[in-house]
């Protein structure tokens, strides 16, 4: 058991520390503050030692250096079982300080402004408060450390139980956090540092990935898993209405946005299992809703549907004629949500930021690491297509290949995607071999009642074989797109001209695996 005698307050975030430490003084606990603590604490009436006081040295450089001192730091760690550190204590006359309660200079709320300058950013790197906690953290058998405010209360009904002391277990639960808190706070500035410099230079040979939960899932993909959201997502997406989101509900709201982005002119995707079941632009957000939900009736029944304008009210009762797990839009017109909330469980979410501007790694998981890359933000116009086929496409052509291109980044590989015409109208996907996506495109189509005469059709990747492209000629595409790069590139575009097909290349592929 740790017995609080003494106990050093020095808080940016001020919730709740008035009370904390008004209790801690009617315990008969001596007060130790600094700077702006003191004062709040003072002004209450609460009687506080200063930090100079302490350290017989006044605060210096307008306060960048208050409690480095060995008065500071020896009294948080010394061990109290130890007979040379007592006696080293008192040959200094230093008491111990048995209680840290510290919280940092706010840091990341500080950089979340993308306007503030370096120098306002460097001001709030805190130095003295992650050394106390850090000492009081590595001392936790004879310290306690507090940097959550949400433990004043516990922490004060533990020292009444306790009859003025702490248990081990506590002080270790305790200094657990604390060098979570660090670590994440040293994590923060890092990642800040790092984005000052230019994006060209590569990833970074330390990765700093500290992440705060944001929520605890029901479970993960299944039921049997434990799932939680971690970072800022709140930031991106902010949920309006409904059932709390799920782990698969997070992955193809997200999946659902990054496509519907590409796209300039009013864009509907309906997205199932992270892969488009229908996407369709149009000069009208209920146009392209309808055209969307056309090319894949069945497999739009509880999906997850994503605008890139307003939602009206118009389109917003075309959605509500069938069940739908999440609706996503950047804002909702008047009225609109209201009706659409008619329904309790749909989830309705709010996209709060433009992902087109969005530069965040992506990153994966496997075992014993962390798979990291830039994220595919790549874009291409339809003047950077190579023609390389004796045909070149018309104006139509090149506008619905431009089209399924974009479709076609946001599908799981293998991908085909035939459209027309600004709307898919098959997609096959994450097939081992291009040729069966191929022929499950083919069959989504005539499922949707969608003739492909006169239709293009997109690659993922290059056609390693002349098969896939024969597939899609008799399928009835026109146009090809792809990326080219084969060994058999020639036979490819040999087999292409035999069919009178045209065919771009565009020379980036768009993988997802």
């Amino acid at each position: 058991m740790i017995t609080i005698r003494r106990a050093l307050i020095s808080v940016s975030y001020k919730k709740g520390i008035v009370e904390f430490a008004e209790a801690l003084h009617k315990r008969g606990i001596e007060i130790i503050s600094t700077g702006g603590t003191a004062k709040t604490l003072t002004e209450k009436g609460i009687p506080v030692t200063s930090i100079s006081d302490v350290t017989g040295f006044p605060e210096i450089l307008d306060g960048r250096v208050k409690t480095l001192h060995p008065s500071v730091h020896g009294a948080l760690l010394a061990r109290s079982d130890i007979e040379s550190d007592t006696e080293t204590l008192a040959l200094h006359k230093i008491e111990p300080i048995e209680l840290v309660v510290v919280n940092l200079y706010p840091f990341e709320e500080t950089v979340s402004n993308g306007t503030v300058s370096v120098d306002t950013a460097i001001e709030q790197i805190d130095i003295g408060g992650p050394t106390m906690i850090r000492a009081a953290a590595k001392n936790f058998k004879h310290r306690a450390v507090i940097v959550n405010p949400n433990h004043y209360d516990e922490i004060l009904r533990e020292i009444e139980t306790h009859n003025g002391a702490l248990p081990e277990e506590s002080t270790f639960r305790l200094a657990q956090e604390a060098f979570q808190y660090t670590a994440h706070y040293d994590s923060v500035i890092a990642r800040y540092l790092n984005s000052l410099t230019d994006e060209s230079s590569g990833l970074p040979d330390i990765l700093s990935l500290s992440l705060t939960k944001e929520m605890t899932l029901r479970y993960g993909e299944n039921p049997h898993q434990q799932a939680a959201l971690y970072g800022r997502f709140s930031r991106y997406f902010q949920q309006l209405h409904g059932k709390e989101l799920s782990y698969n509900n997070i992955l193809d709201l997200t999946a659902a946005c990054q496509l519907v982005s590409e796209f300039d002119r009013p864009t509907v995707a309906i997205i199932k299992h992270n892969n488009p079941c229908g996407v369709a632009s149009g000069d009208r957000l209920a146009t392209a809703y309808q055209r969307a939900f056309d090319a894949d009736r069945t497999s739009a029944f509880g999906g997850v549907i994503a605008v890139n304008r307003p939602l009206d009210m118009a389109t917003a009762e075309a959605i509500n004629k069938i069940f739908t797990e999440v609706i996503i839009a950047p804002s909702y017109e008047n009225d609109v949500l209201t009706f659409l909330q008619k329904k309790k469980d749909r989830r309705i979410v709010r996209q709060a930021v433009d992902l087109r501007y969005i530069q965040e790694m992506d990153m994966r998981s496997v075992y014993g690491g962390i798979l990291v890359q830039d994220r595919d933000s790549k874009r291409i116009t339809k003047n950077q297509f190579q023609v390389v086929t004796k045909r070149k496409p018309d104006d139509r052509e090149l506008e619905s290949l431009l089209f399924a291109w974009r479709v076609a980044k946001h599908v799981k590989s293998n991908t085909i995607v035939f459209a027309r015409d600004d709307q898919s109208l098959g997609i096959g996907a994450g097939q081992m071999s291009r040729v069966d996506s191929s022929k499950i495109a083919v069959k989504k189509a005539n499922d949707a009642g969608f003739n492909l005469k006169n239709s293009v059709a997109a690659s993922d990747g290059f056609f390693p074989f002349a098969d896939g492209v024969i597939e899609l000629a008799r399928a009835g595409a026109t146009a090809v797109i792809q990326p080219g790069g084969s060994i058999r590139d020639q036979e490819v575009i040999d087999a292409a001209d035999n069919y009178n097909l045209t065919m771009v290349f565009t020379g980036i592929r768009h993988f997802r695996h």
